[in-house]
């Protein structure tokens, strides 16, 4: 059963940068893609960034070219770095399959804030 812990959230000025990792226990291999996805109050849980087992990445347009996912196999972790971070992004942000069929229990999250 794999676990899924993030971490690396925080209090950040409009602007600001945060980098969240996410670590796995167990194997991932078996998850083909992993992605990143945030839940603001009073709203659904969104997929904001997806990484595949090869590299391959996509992002929502919300944060496209100011976000960066990224992946580290051996380390059985994933990364969101996240530049230019505005009031909206706020949000709990967790991590796990980018595919709803292979999600596995969801980790507590990490809590973002942007605010001045």
């Amino acid at each position: 059963q794999v676990q899924l812990v993030e971490s690396g959230g925080g209090l950040v000025q409009p602007g600001g940068s945060l980098r969240l990792s996410c670590a796995a226990s167990g194997s991932i291999f078996s998850i083909n893609a992993m992605g990143w996805y945030r839940q603001a109050p009073g709203k659904e849980r969104e997929l904001v960034a997806a990484i595949t087992s090869g590299g391959r990445t996509n992002y929502a347009d919300s944060v496209k070219g100011r976000f960066t996912i990224s992946r580290d196999n051996a380390k059985n972790t994933v990364y969101l770095r996240m530049n230019s971070l505005k009031p909206e992004d706020t949000a709990v942000y967790y991590c796990n399959a980018a595919a709803r069929l292979k999600w596995v229990p969801w980790g507590q999250g990490t809590q973002v804030t942007v605010s001045s």
